[in-house]
């Protein structure tokens, strides 16, 4: 079976989902570009609880985890089947981590299906998601994702879901495609690290402006998996899209083990709401 490849999506504002811009025509080309997979494991920044858990029902129901946005957005079906056998498969190649069975709480949040509604329209692939354990350490996601890596072997594309910067308390409208000094600082180190020892990103957290761009962790650890991925492989990421939305929001993207197809599109991320930006713990 061919080697899947890997991807770190930054997905920003939920409203991408239904928007067209350079972000969205980026993930419509990798999905286009990736070999059919078996099934797609999603590491999404909106499942970030105090456990390591997958899903393992039928037919995961569409979240719409967040508030404040148009009734379009809450009407937005992304109805894939699961794939409960995955399961067992992550559990035998993660242990001795201990992974929990999810039959019945969660399913398919927007940092995955804004994402994947743009990358496989069909939705006819199975998709399953991996929980984010926020009591855990840096190394931790690292090693996790490292662990991961033999399900490309397996047609299982690993994608992982979140902001390399993620500060909604400071965004400006002012700045609809452009990002605060700080953040493409942060950004740009992120970057550097990516393509050169991905291992490394897991070390940003000393880095001189990581408590603004990561005021918490949840968006910024999908990244440690993609990292970890590419460690354990000795397989560069490369960059499938990059830019900034509204000062404080990086959109930068990258894959792991194919060839980035060709750029194009253009257009701002998807416009905010109206009113006071969105509380972080929801979008």
């Amino acid at each position: 079976m061919t080697v899947m490849p890997a991807a770190f999506i930054g997905h920003g504002n939920p409203m991408n989902a239904l928007e067209k811009n350079r972000y969205t025509e980026a993930w419509q080309a990798f999905g286009r570009a990736v070999p059919r997979p078996r099934a797609i494991l999603v590491v999404s920044a909106h499942w970030y609880v105090h456990a390591t858990a997958v899903t393992a029902m039928p037919r995961p129901r569409t979240i719409h985890d967040f508030f404040g946005f148009p009734p379009e957005l809450f009407d937005v079906r992304y109805e894939p089947p699961g794939l409960p056998g995955l399961y067992e498969e992550i559990a035998d190649i993660v242990h001795p981590t201990w992974v929990g069975r999810d039959v019945d709480s969660w399913g398919i949040d927007h940092g995955a299906w804004s994402v994947l509604r743009h990358a496989f329209p069909e939705a006819d692939i199975p998709v399953v998601q991996l929980s984010i354990n926020a009591l855990k350490s840096f190394d931790y996601h690292l090693q996790l994702g490292a662990a991961l890596a033999p399900l490309r072997e397996d047609g299982v594309l690993v994608v992982a879901s979140g902001n390399v910067v993620h500060n909604l308390g400071g965004v400006s409208r002012a700045l609809p495609d452009a990002g605060f000094d700080w953040a493409q600082r942060f950004d740009e180190e992120a970057k550097e690290r990516m393509l050169t020892d991905p291992t490394e990103v897991g070390r940003l957290d000393g880095h001189r402006y990581y408590d603004l761009a990561v005021p918490t962790a949840d968006h910024f650890l999908p990244l440690l998996y993609l990292a970890g991925v590419a460690g354990a492989t000795d397989t560069p990421a490369e960059v499938l899209v990059d830019g900034y939305a509204y000062g404080s929001l990086s959109m930068t993207s990258y894959t792991v083990g194919m060839a980035t197809p060709p750029a194009s599109g253009s257009g701002f991320a998807a416009p905010l709401p109206d009113g006071p930006p969105p509380d972080g713990a929801n979008i």
